[in-house]
């Protein structure tokens, strides 16, 4: 199942207070980027972020799902709805993730 615009939409207005929050169309799903690092995505009206351990510290108890079939497993964010939590989030993981390999 792929991925609404709507859902889309809703989680990037929950992110609208970040600078540098962009997202990338796949296969019917859309990856989001903080600073040009990826963080996570949007998979089947899911938002999953990356397995740190920042996310992991903020979510002790969320699951770990598969974002698409071959894929690693990533982080099921259930807290969608709070803005601040978020964005917290979002930030925590950017800093645990290494800086993009120039080729």
């Amino acid at each position: 199942m792929a991925s609404s615009k709507d859902y889309l939409n809703f989680i990037l207005e929950q992110l609208s207070e970040l600078d540098g929050i962009t997202y990338r169309a796949m296969m019917g799903e859309f990856i989001i980027y903080y600073q040009n690092k990826i963080i996570g995505g949007v998979y089947d009206d899911r938002l999953l972020v990356k397995d740190v351990r920042s996310a992991r510290e903020l979510m002790p108890d969320a699951p770990l799902e598969l974002p698409y079939d071959g894929a690693k497993k990533m982080i099921l964010v259930t807290e969608v709805d709070d803005k601040d939590f978020l964005n917290n989030l979002i930030t925590s993981v950017y800093e645990e993730l290494p800086a993009k390999k120039n080729k």
